[in-house]
């Protein structure tokens, strides 16, 4: 399906660390993710880098994957950490080899991107252990923050697309606004 984009125009509301924590924590994230120093990860749907810059410190090597230029462009400005590359594609055709990646996530970006085509890209590029963290504004939520509702996906609905393109889900967890799904490889 796939809706609007984030406005770019509008980059700075994506660096407040009291409104984009309250929805998902830095260490929920990383706990969610399980990396190991040496990974490789990408960063579905990067904006301007706020959640990748928490990552970093903790991969090898960081792919900051976004569809606007222009977040690269504020992500540039603000600083990117030396081990993190700036991306500028979409999550359905994404410029990494197969089984590149050890982890991917996607926060609050997932209602942008969701199609089988997305999934099935996201599914090649991840190694075989590979590893994928989606967390999204929840189709069950007030809408009070976030896209409409009638943008958003249920976490059963994101399950269920996940499966259907051959993942397994670790875990799942629905909160007021937003759903937190770990999926591994079949």
């Amino acid at each position: 399906m796939g809706y609007h984009t984030f406005d770019a125009g509008r980059a700075d509301q994506l660096e407040r660390a009291g409104r984009r924590y309250r929805f998902l924590s830095a260490e929920e994230l990383l706990w969610s993710l399980s990396l190991s120093p040496d990974d490789t990860v990408a960063d579905l749907g990067s904006g301007t880098g706020f959640f990748t810059d928490d990552v970093a410190p903790h991969a090898g090597e960081v792919h900051a994957v976004d569809v606007q230029e222009a977040m690269h462009e504020y992500y540039r400005e603000k600083g990117v950490p030396e081990n993190v590359a700036l991306v500028t594609s979409d999550v359905s055709d994404l410029p990494f080899d197969d089984d590149a990646l050890d982890a991917a996530f996607s926060t609050m970006t997932y209602h942008e991107f969701a199609s089988d085509d997305a999934l099935a890209e996201i599914r090649r590029v991840l190694a075989p252990d590979g590893r994928l963290v989606v967390v999204d504004w929840a189709s069950t939520g007030s809408g009070e923050d976030g896209p409409p509702v009638d943008e958003r996906y249920s976490a059963d609905e994101a399950a269920t697309a996940l499966r259907d393109a051959g993942f397994d889900i670790e875990h799942e967890a629905v909160r007021p606004e937003t759903f937190l799904l770990i999926a591994t490889l079949e």
